[in-house]
Parts: structure tokens; C-alpha cells; sequence
């Protein structure tokens, strides 16, 4: 390989531990991670080392100034036992893209893939073959250069590690559309997968759950009155046969599986609209009966359906369908995910 990326093997395995047909989401974690340093103004060689704790100076600057950044990705079995990812290339350039925002150093193609590949081999005993069930990556860079002092840092980490998972959400979740707090505003980091984007989400969320509300819809952090995400994905509705998401912007995650699902409904002859969508649009189909579906899209459930939303102190019930567009497009994605289906889009990657 290009850059001779070194393994360090564990001594032990927790593998016979794990009870791959009950996994819960991102809890056990594999054998080993892949580490890479940046210093002195270059990316140094990665290496994949047992999986364990981090040994970091109190005045690192991740502790002080969040320089955090992260992806969320899979890796899959098909029944030949071929491992397969699904769009890295474009993880790898979100990853970028949130490291440009947050002043952070970009990380070359060759370390991010190679390194993903190498540790994906080393630990293909992992990815789970259970219906749902995938093996969850986690990319992640943090800053490590140290001070006080409020400027970028000038050494950061990133990390790949990887935990088996099954299905990230089961059943239908009701959410709560907020209309105090905001997810991100204009010219903020609303677009990168920064740490502190999902911490200032949890407060807000809290709250939801505690008038009985799983989730929150997330509307615009000047007048409340569009739709932009689900929680912590990216959000669709359904008002009679058309499927709208909200445009891009700096508020909201340019997501990969959204990117895929408009191409996916597309190739399938469902009418898609990416414009701004009112809350008040939405409450008016569900008086109507024109709204049909709203579901959420991620990397980590693909797609999560949604059972009702509040808004005003009145909650709102969504139709149960014999045939949702949101089952059929998961169903897509998933057989590509999965190898079990033609990839006419190029998006699936095997590792070799």
C-alpha cells in the first residue's frame, strides 16, 4: 500500500463476547481503531492499533475550543461474505468539508481509504450478517495541539473505529416541531458534522421527550416557520404523491443517504420538490388528509418513519399506508447497501 500503514495487533478478542442477533447501536466496539497524527503542518503515516482509551494533555484544545468533527458510515456482508461501503468517497469529502469550517487540516483520500479498507479487513469477522444489522464506522478528528490561547490548534487526531449494530430505531417515532430553540443559524456550522452541533440539540430534545415526544423537526432559526431536519437527520415529507425535502443550506447536513433517496425516487417515477416547506403547509395537509408520510434519512436508520408530530399543543396523526414511498425507497437502498440488487448509480464500493 501507498503509505505502509502499520497494524499493531490485539492480544486478546472480545468477538466471542458479543451476541451478534441482539445488538444495540453503537455500544460494543471491535478489536482495533485506526490512529493518525497531524504535526508539524503534515498528516504522519496511519496505523491501526487495539481498540482503547486515549491518553490526552488537559490544555488540548478539543477540550476547550470543540475543534470536533466526525462521519457516520457502514460497512456490509453480502451472502458471499464480500464487504461492501456505500458512497466513502463522499464521507470523506463531507469530512473535508467540516474540516474546512472548523479550521481544521484536511486528510488526504489515500490515508482516509486505505486506512478505512486495511481496518475493514483486518476486522471483517465483525460486520454482523443478521437482517438490518451492519458494522457502524466512525470517522472522527479532534484537536490535540495544546494552550489557552482562542486560535486553531496546530495537531489533531483522527480516529476510525467501528462498532457491530442492528437496526438503529424500532417503530415509529412521534416528534415535537420546536419553535424556540434552533438547530443552527445562518453562516454558523449547521452543514458540518460538528460535535457541537448534537450537543446543543440534546437540551431542546429533552424537553420534547419530556411532554412525550421522541424527536424534534428542527424549524428555521429566523421565524420558525420552515421545516429543516429530524432530529439529527435530514427530513422528507409526503403531501399526496409528492416527496419534498428542504433545500441545502448552511443550517442543514448535506446527508448522503438524503442525496440518495432523491435519486432513488427519481429512477422510480415519484415526483420530488426540494424547496422550503412551512409548518404551516404541513399542518394544513394533515387537516386536508393530503399528508401522507414524513420520515427521517440518515446514514445510521436510512430511513425512520415518523408516526405524528405536535405543533401548538395539538398533536397530529399520519395515515398508516399499505405501501409507503418510505418502505420502498429503504428497500432500494438497503438491497444496494447489502449487494442483493443492481447498482445502476456506482455507489456501492466492495472491499477487496
Amino acid at each position: 500500500m501507498e503509505n505502509n500503514i502499520s497494524i499493531e495487533k490485539s492480544k486478546t478478542t472480545k468477538i466471542q463476547d458479543v451476541d451478534f442477533n441482539n445488538l444495540s447501536f453503537g455500544s460494543v466496539y471491535t478489536d482495533h481503531m485506526l490512529v493518525c497524527d497531524y504535526k508539524n503542518g503534515a498528516w504522519e503515516t496511519p496505523k491501526i492499533i487495539p481498540y482503547g482509551n486515549l491518553s490526552l494533555d488537559p490544555a488540548s484544545k478539543i477540550f476547550h475550543y470543540g475543534q470536533s468533527i466526525f462521519e457516520g458510515m457502514k460497512a456490509y456482508k453480502d451472502e458471499a461474505g464480500k464487504i461492501f461501503l456505500f458512497r466513502p468517497t463522499d464521507n470523506h469529502a463531507r469530512l473535508n468539508k467540516s474540516a474546512e469550517r472548523l479550521a481544521m487540516p484536511s486528510i488526504p483520500e489515500s490515508h482516509f481509504m486505505e486506512g478505512l479498507e486495511t481496518l475493514l479487513k483486518l476486522e471483517k469477522d465483525w460486520i454482523p450478517t443478521t437482517a438490518g444489522s451492519s458494522l457502524y464506522i466512525r470517522p472522527f478528528m479532534f484537536a490535540t495541539g495544546v494552550g489557552f490561547h482562542a486560535s486553531p490548534a496546530d495537531a489533531y487526531k483522527l480516529i476510525i473505529a467501528c462498532a457491530p449494530s442492528g437496526a438503529y430505531f424500532s417503530g415509529k417515532v412521534k416528534v415535537l416541531i420546536e419553535q424556540t430553540y434552533s438547530r443552527a443559524a445562518n453562516g454558523g456550522v449547521g452543514y458540518a458534522k460538528a460535535g457541537g452541533n448534537y450537543a446543543g440539540q440534546f437540551y431542546p430534545t429533552k424537553l420534547a421527550a419530556e411532554k412525550g415526544y421522541q424527536q424534534i423537526i428542527w424549524t428555521d432559526d429566523n421565524t420558525h416557520e420552515y421545516i429543516e431536519e429530524a432530529g439529527a437527520m435530514n427530513v422528507f415529507v409526503r403531501i399526496n404523491d409528492t416527496l419534498m425535502t428542504a433545500p441545502t443550506n448552511d443550517r442543514i447536513l448535506d446527508g448522503i443517504t438524503r442525496k440518495s433517496i432523491l435519486k432513488i425516487a427519481e429512477d422510480e417515477g415519484i415526483q420530488t420538490e426540494v424547496r422550503k416547506i412551512k409548518v404551516s403547509e404541513l399542518v394544513d395537509a394533515a387537516n386536508n388528509g393530503s399528508l401522507k408520510e414524513i420520515f427521517g434519512a440518515g446514514t445510521a436508520a436510512v430511513i425512520s418513519p415518523l408516526a405524528g408530530f405536535g405543533f401548538d399543543g395539538k398533536d397530529y396523526d399520519l395515515p398508516e399506508l399499505e405501501a409507503p414511498f418510505s418502505a420502498r425507497l429503504k428497500k432500494r437502498i438497503t438491497d444496494i447497501q447489502y449487494n442483493r440488487a443492481e447498482d445502476k448509480f456506482g455507489w456501492r464500493h466492495e472491499v477487496k
